[in-house]
Formats: C-alpha cells, structure tokens, sequence
C-alpha cells in the first residue's frame, strides 16, 4: 500500500473534520468540538486563513491529517505548532503517521523555525510512545490556560 502526502485542499475539510470528531470522541471529549465547517473552511482556505494542512491520501481516502500553523515564541522565535495530528483508527501502524510527522518536521526545516510545539494527553500512551522514538522534549512542568468565547465576552 503506497501513500500520497500532500497539502489539503478546500474540497478535504468535510473528511478533516470527521477526522477531527473521530480524534475528540478517542480523547473522550467530543461534545468539545463546536466550530463549524464553515468557520473551518475560512480559517483554512479564507482570506485571513490560520492554518495549513497536509494529508496521507489512500487511493482517494483520506486516511490521516496534520494541521498546523506558525506560533510565536518571544523567547524562542518563530516556531511551528502542530494543532491535530490524526491518522484513523483503521489505518494506524502502516507508517502513515511517521510520514506526515516527518513531513511537517521537514516543512519546519524548510522554513528555518526554531522548534516544533504540540500537546500530547498524558494518558496517551501510544502517542508519547511515538513522540519519544523521536527523543522529543514531553515537559510536564507547564500547564495549559484557556477561554472559552463565552468567557471572553465576559
């Protein structure tokens, strides 16, 4: 079985985002998945778009994804942050993963960032595995803040 790595076009966000649903309900938080397609769409293809994609592709299906966008550090620089890195349930131990992981490594080399960010649930044993063979850094020091829009609005 040979795949296709290649950037995500418009016409792949309704799959992204059954990808999407498909990681919220294996991370035990579906009803957390409240943007639209719409919204969706226009961040990634819009006029003021955040995020890029790529895809592994099986003959026309998409099998897994990787979306990711340039984040700012001011201690660090310009550095990558990969937001949701996917490969569904069927298709998972055939290096699908390894491919896109590897791509986006190299599309931050390309770039000349000056690291790589991304979030691992620390319950997810098999992701920390696979970050690991890469000897990435997991810190267990930091702590994640957030707002919801409601919140904001407040």
């Amino acid at each position: 079985m040979s795949f296709i790595v290649r950037t995500a076009v418009k016409e792949d966000c309704v799959r992204l985002m059954e990808l999407v649903n498909e990681l919220a309900v294996f991370e035990k938080a579906p009803h957390e998945v409240t943007v639209t397609l719409e919204e969706f769409i226009e961040a990634g293809f819009g006029q003021n778009k955040v995020w890029d994609a790529i895809v592994a592709e099986d003959n026309g299906f998409i099998a897994g994804f990787a979306i990711y966008y340039t984040r700012y550090s001011t201690w660090k620089g310009r550095r990558l942050y990969l937001e949701d890195f996917i490969v569904t349930e069927s298709y998972r131990g055939r290096g699908i993963g390894k491919l896109l992981f590897e791509t986006v490594l190299q599309h931050a080399k390309d770039k000349n960032f000056n690291g790589m960010n991304w979030q691992v649930l620390d319950w997810n044993e098999p992701a920390i595995n696979f970050y690991k063979k890469y000897h990435a850094d997991l810190d267990p020091e930091w702590l994640n803040g957030s707002f919801t829009k409601e919140q904001i609005m407040k």
